[in-house]
């Protein structure tokens, strides 16, 4: 197990090679007090079992695909099923618990690869992943994912890491801000599978188009115990905005995928306390995945999440790190 850390002298990233997953992002509030931000484990061996997906990549497919199920030129496909009879963020032993190769690291960059071998969780072809760490001097921590493969297969990469602005101090996010650039979401059932229409947020609580404090909106979620749900962005750039108002903290994030997924860890429950030594209470974060939509490779009206051989899966984002004086 391998970590590296990104530092511009204000923001430090500490990542580890395990799913590559962001351990730690620590910055400073309206007073220059550091903190980490996203939930994780100082031990990088703990990221062997991280049942909540903290700070990883998930892949080769995030968020689920129904049943684990598609069909490929006429060829059924059978993926892994571990999450309530769907297949969910790359199956039992997707990218998250995967040693990635540090390709070269420095303290702006990291670069990480991965060969997924011809049949990984079901998965078809050989995938060769790439996924880019790269912080610089205005606190833009941008992150780019590439893949190449030998054979048709779906790809949906995002990092998965859990945002306290507070750095933990509140222990859940219920008075963050957030705005998400997005009139429309993709209507699930309750299987967290996409129904295939897309509906407008207006006059539903997953209306977030203005600055929106998340504790009165998770109150009227009680199917799912909050957000867990796949937006579709307005267009490329801005995608959302967060906001903590006692530190001052705010994060943008930029992407140019097609949707993000809202999740505030509807399901923590306190069992595990992380590198902030607190136990992670429900709706102690908010996880903000960008990323392809949901079972898109059984929905033809959704973006393409396929893949083929010759070309490029690429996907970019980047999370900005700021304060409100």
């Amino acid at each position: 197990m391998l970590t590296t850390t990104l530092k511009n002298g204000n923001t430090t990233v500490r990542i580890t090679n395990i799913g590559c997953s962001i351990m730690s992002i620590h910055t400073p509030d309206r007073n220059g007090v550091l903190d980490n931000i996203v939930a994780g484990f100082a031990d990088p061996k703990r990221y062997l079992d991280n049942p909540w997906y903290f700070g990883c990549i998930a892949g080769r497919y995030a968020n689920r695909i129904g049943a684990g199920r598609f069909s490929i030129d006429g060829k059924d496909i059978q993926l892994t099923v571990n999450n309530g009879g769907n297949h969910l963020h790359g199956g039992f032993a997707g990218f998250h618990k995967k040693a990635w190769n540090i390709e070269h690291a420095n303290d702006s960059e990291v670069l990480f690869t991965y060969t997924s071998p011809d049949g990984e969780e079901g998965y078809p072809g050989e995938l060769h992943a790439q996924v880019r760490y790269a912080l610089d001097a205005n606190n833009k921590l941008a992150l780019t994912y590439t893949a190449t493969t030998d054979k048709r297969t779906p790809v949906n990469l995002t990092n998965h890491s859990y945002f306290n602005l507070s750095g933990f101090r509140q222990p859940t996010i219920a008075d963050h801000q957030l705005m998400v650039r997005a009139a429309r979401f993709t209507e699930k059932n309750g299987d967290n599978l996409p129904t295939g229409r897309i509906l407008p947020v207006s006059g539903t609580p997953l209306d977030l188009s203005s600055p929106t404090a998340l504790g009165p909106r998770i109150a009227q979620l009680p199917a799912d115990k909050g957000f867990d749900h796949n937006f579709v962005l307005d267009g490329k750039g801005l995608a959302a905005v967060c906001y903590e108002q006692t530190t001052g903290r705010i994060l943008r994030i930029y992407t140019d995928q097609p949707g993000i997924q809202v999740y505030t860890a509807n399901w923590w429950d306190g069992a595990i306390t992380g590198a902030h030594e607190v136990p992670y209470q429900q709706h102690g974060g908010v996880a903000l995945e960008t990323q392809g939509f949901p079972d898109s490779p059984n929905r033809p009206g959704f973006p393409n999440t396929i893949l083929d051989p010759g070309e490029t899966y690429q996907a970019n984002t980047v999370f900005e790190f700021d304060v409100i004086k």
